[in-house]
């Protein structure tokens, strides 16, 4: 059991209606992320005060995604060169229980951002008629893609998910803790994992939470990460890559390493 595990044992659970029912499953939110060394677990005082999610009697859930994109990328270029109107297409799979839902993330006011879902009728790799016409009526016609999407790049990891404090008194908020990241290639099933290394994320209103506050105490910032937008740049050394560039430099293997070693 590795330390996390060992602290999450110890903390009182919450269940996912709590959750869904206590405000902080914000669908039109303020997320930060972290990227922090797997070791750092151990001496950052993420939980406590908090709760933990548990299902089924887990604390942590293995999810994989499905990122869709059309064949020009419109997606991933539209965050990569932080066009307006950018957005993002998935399905999320939740391995434990095999629920499978499409998701459409797309940015509101001052930065927030929007997302919306609705239960998945299909293989998580393709996007049924059901799937398709949600995703592109969530859009609206500003957004709409240019052509058909297909699976672009595929991902999984095990998260761990928190209620916190946030921030205000009677406000909660939710970190999650995603460890064993591993992106994917669906054209040739290549495989990149994140390495020693977490993806830690705060999900509030516009007010800071207890997690950020401890995570800036201990010299952790906000960085640029995107699980499909990194992603994509580390399999894919030709595409621009600019918003993801620190992160990737200060955190993840340089892709010019990444190209010597493919």
């Amino acid at each position: 059991m590795s330390a996390l595990e060992e602290r999450l044992a110890l903390l009182p659970a919450v269940g996912l209606a709590e959750i869904d029912g206590s405000g902080a499953a914000l669908q039109t939110r303020v997320d930060r992320k972290y990227v922090v060394p797997a070791a750092a677990l151990a001496s950052l005082p993420l939980t406590a005060g908090a709760r933990v999610l548990e299902i089924d009697g887990r604390r942590t859930a293995e999810y994989r995604s499905v990122y869709f994109d059309t064949a020009g990328l419109d997606s991933y270029l539209g965050a990569a060169l932080r066009r307006r109107g950018r957005y993002k297409v998935r399905t999320r799979t939740y391995a434990d229980s095999g629920d499978c839902f499409v998701e459409v993330k797309t940015r509101g006011a001052r930065g927030a951002t929007v997302k919306l879902r609705q239960p998945h009728d299909g293989e998580p790799t393709v996007l049924t008629d059901t799937s398709w016409t949600f995703a592109t009526t969530s859009l609206g016609p500003d957004r709409r893609p240019t052509g058909p999407l297909s699976p672009a790049l595929a991902n999984r990891y095990r998260r761990s998910t928190l209620l916190v404090d946030g921030g205000r008194p009677g406000v909660t908020a939710r970190t999650t803790i995603d460890t064993d990241l591993v992106w994917i290639d669906p054209a040739t099933g290549f495989e990149r994992p994140l390495g020693p290394l977490v993806v830690i994320e705060t999900k509030t209103g516009a007010t800071p939470s207890v997690t950020d506050r401890v995570l800036w105490r201990h010299g952790h910032r906000p960085v640029r990460i995107s699980k499909y937008g990194t992603g994509m740049a580390l399999l894919h050394p030709d595409l621009p890559l600019t918003p993801w560039r620190r992160v990737l430099d200060r955190h993840i293997e340089p892709r010019s390493c990444l190209s010597a070693s493919a």
